[in-house]
C-alpha cells in the first residue's frame, strides 16, 4: 500500500503578509477620534467636537420605531427599503425639489453607508475626483479607499466675506478625465454654501464633459438664508433626471436621528438595480422598524425641522459674536450646516491645541486639521447646544488663551 502522500504545512505568514491592502493603509486616522480618545470618559470636557445635537430624538419618531418594534417588525426589508418610506422620501423630493419617484430612491444604513454605496457605484480604481475642501474626512478618505485619485480645490478664507470658492478654480479642476465632482453644501466644517448661479455654472460644465456629481446634502435643511422652500440651494432643483447626479442625504441631523443610522440616496432611475446589489452586499437592507420610524419623521417632523433651524440660528449668531469678540479669534457666520469654523492666532497644530484644551481647559473641539490640510490652523465648533453650554464654552477658551 503506497504511503499516504504528506501535504507541506503552509509557512507561517510573514509581517508583511498580515497588513490590510496599500490603499486602506495609506488612510488617514480619524484626528477627531485621536482627540476624542484624550477626553472620552472624563464627566468635567465640555465637547462640542463631533457633529450631533445635543436634543433626543423627538417623542413621536421614538415612539413610531418602539411600535413597529412591537409589531415584530424585526426582519430583513427589500434591499433599496420599505416601499412606505422610499415613496415618502419621493414625495419629500418633490415637494422640495422636483418631481421624483420611488425608484429613485435608495434606502441606507446611515448617510455614511450612503457614500460609501455611490463612491462604490461609480468609481474604479485609479479614477479622478474633485472635491472642494475643506470637507468632511469620511468623504475625503472614501474615494481613496477605492483607490481613485483625489484632487481638492480649497475654499479661502478672508475677514468680512468668510469662506468663499473660487469658481473658475474649480471649473479649471474638472478637465474632461474626470469622473466625479463630491460638493457638500452647506459644508462641514465651514457652513459655506454653494449659490445657484455656481450650481448653474458647475452643472453645465459637468454636462460637457460627461462629469458625474456627487452632492452631500446631509445639511440642505439647516440653512439660514432666505429661500422659498426651506432649503439650501440644491442641485436637485436644477438638474434633469437625466443628468449624471446623486444626492446624498440623513436623518440624523434634520431630524435629530444620529444614533438610528439612517438615511438614502436619490439616483437615476437606471442606477437602482445596481445599487440594490450593492447594499445588498453592503448591509443587506435598513432595519425595518428604524425604516417605519424613518417614514413618521419626514411625514411629521416638518415643526421639529422648523424649530430646530431657529434654535441652531440662534445659537450660530450668539456663539460667532463671542468668538470674534475675543482678541486674536476670527469666525466667519456660517449660511448653513451647525458649526463654527474659528481661526485662532499663533496656532500652527490644531491638534496639538485642541489636545491642549482638553487637558487643560475642558473643552473639547475638533481640529481643523481633520477636514484637510487647508483647515490647519482652524477649530470646528458644533453650536447645536444650548446657549448656557456655549456660554461656558467660550468662557474655558477665553480662559485658556488668556484673553
Amino acid at each position: 500500500m503506497p504511503a499516504a502522500r504528506r501535504h507541506p504545512s503552509p509557512s507561517p505568514a510573514s509581517a508583511h503578509d498580515l497588513y490590510a491592502r496599500p490603499a486602506v493603509r495609506a488612510l488617514s486616522a480619524s484626528r477627531i477620534r485621536e482627540l476624542v480618545n484624550e477626553g472620552i470618559g472624563n464627566p468635567d470636557v465640555l465637547a462640542f467636537w463631533v457633529g450631533e445635537p445635543d436634543e433626543p430624538t423627538p417623542e413621536f419618531i421614538r415612539t413610531a420605531g418602539i411600535a413597529a418594534l412591537e409589531a415584530n417588525d424585526t426582519f430583513y426589508t427589500h434591499n433599496l427599503g420599505i416601499p412606505a418610506l422610499r415613496e415618502t422620501l419621493a414625495a419629500y423630493l418633490t415637494r422640495l425639489h422636483r418631481p421624483t419617484g420611488a425608484d429613485n430612491i435608495a434606502v441606507t444604513s446611515a448617510g455614511v453607508n450612503a457614500l460609501m454605496l455611490a463612491s462604490q457605484l461609480l468609481l474604479e480604481p485609479g479614477d479622478r475626483v474633485v472635491e472642494v475642501t475643506p470637507l468632511w474626512p469620511n468623504l475625503v478618505e472614501i474615494p481613496r479607499i477605492l483607490s481613485a485619485q483625489v484632487q481638492c480645490v480649497p475654499l479661502r478664507f478672508a475677514a468680512g466675506s468668510g469662506w468663499t470658492l473660487d469658481l473658475d478654480e474649480l471649473l479649471a479642476a474638472l478637465t474632461p478625465d474626470t469622473k466625479v465632482l463630491y460638493v457638500n453644501s452647506p459644508n462641514n466644517p465651514t457652513g459655506w454654501t454653494l449659490d445657484r448661479a455656481a450650481q448653474q455654472a458647475i452643472l453645465e460644465h459637468c454636462r460637457r464633459h460627461g462629469i458625474w456629481i456627487f452632492a452631500d446634502d446631509a445639511y440642505e435643511r439647516l440653512y439660514f438664508g432666505a429661500s422659498q422652500n426651506r432649503c439650501a440651494p440644491s442641485f436637485l432643483d436644477i438638474a434633469d433626471v437625466r443628468d449624471r447626479l446623486v444626492s446624498a442625504n440623513t436623518f440624523s441631523k434634520s431630524w435629530l436621528m444620529t444614533g438610528w443610522r439612517l438615511g438614502w440616496l436619490a439616483v437615476p432611475e437606471t442606477l437602482s438595480a445596481d445599487l440594490g446589489k450593492l447594499i445588498e452586499y453592503n448591509t443587506s437592507c435598513a432595519p425595518g422598524f428604524v425604516q417605519q420610524a424613518g417614514v413618521v419623521a419626514v411625514k411629521e417632523g416638518e415643526p421639529v425641522i422648523a424649530r430646530t433651524v431657529e434654535r441652531f440660528r440662534a445659537a450660530r449668531d450668539y456663539l460667532v459674536a463671542e468668538l470674534n469678540g475675543i482678541p486674536g479669534v476670527q469666525a466667519a457666520l456660517p449660511a448653513g450646516a451647525m458649526y463654527a469654523f474659528l481661526r485662532v492666532e499663533g496656532v500652527a497644530d490644531s491638534l496639538a491645541f485642541c489636545k491642549r484644551l482638553v487637558r487643560e481647559a475642558g473643552l473639547g473641539l475638533a481640529p481643523g486639521s481633520a477636514f484637510g490640510p487647508e483647515g490647519e490652523g482652524y477649530l470646528r465648533w458644533c453650536f447645536a447646544s444650548s446657549q448656557p453650554r456655549l456660554a461656558e464654552g467660550v468662557r474655558r477658551l477665553r480662559a485658556a488663551l488668556g484673553r
